[in-house]
């Protein structure tokens, strides 16, 4: 959260989706708020790696080759947003791309797209930054879906949660390691 704030402070436009979670401490339980994507930072850039992104403390390495920047489209930016401001649970998952891909049609996430999923005995829908093969998990019951091709058969059961690790993308949107 630190890289954020400084790249923030450096006039990027960042972002760094976030989420409530228990640990449980020596003495308590405490809920905190910790990064949905573990160890990435997105950070929009209008051309070239800047400098000054390179040697934030914290960044790792931008994610892509030494010759290119990998960039995230930003339609998966924008529902990642979307799905925050919404208010709605969401927590980290394992990356899927299996499951039937629907279309929510109410709400305050109308026109979301993304992979339903049995979890915790409930229906989410997993939405996914397929740069770096990580997965989010909504909550989606009482929502109305509509699909939007024919169903997989070999839909998800689960969408467990799972630690990531690696480089940080930053949106033109590019990925930031940190």
């Amino acid at each position: 959260m630190i890289v954020s704030a400084i790249l923030r402070s450096k006039g990027y436009e960042e972002f760094l989706p976030t989420y409530r979670v228990k640990r449980k401490w020596s003495d308590r339980i405490k809920e905190i708020e910790t990064p949905l994507f573990t160890g990435y930072v997105f950070c929009r850039l209008n051309s070239g790696v800047p400098w000054s992104i390179v040697t934030t403390p914290g960044v790792v390495r931008i994610v892509g080759t030494r010759k290119d920047i990998s960039v995230i489209d930003d339609k998966e930016i924008e529902v990642i947003q979307r799905v925050m401001k919404a208010g709605v649970k969401v927590e980290p998952c394992a990356y899927a791309k299996i499951g039937d891909r629907v279309r929510i049609t109410n709400g305050p996430l109308s026109g979301v797209q993304g992979i339903v999923t049995g979890y915790k005995n409930q229906q989410h829908l997993v939405l996914s930054v397929d740069l770096i093969q990580s997965s989010v998990s909504v909550e989606v019951d009482g929502y109305d879906l509509a699909p939007i091709t024919k169903p997989s058969t070999a839909a998800s059961d689960n969408c467990a949660s799972v630690p990531h690790s690696g480089i940080f993308p930053v949106t033109d949107p590019i990925l930031v390691a940190g």
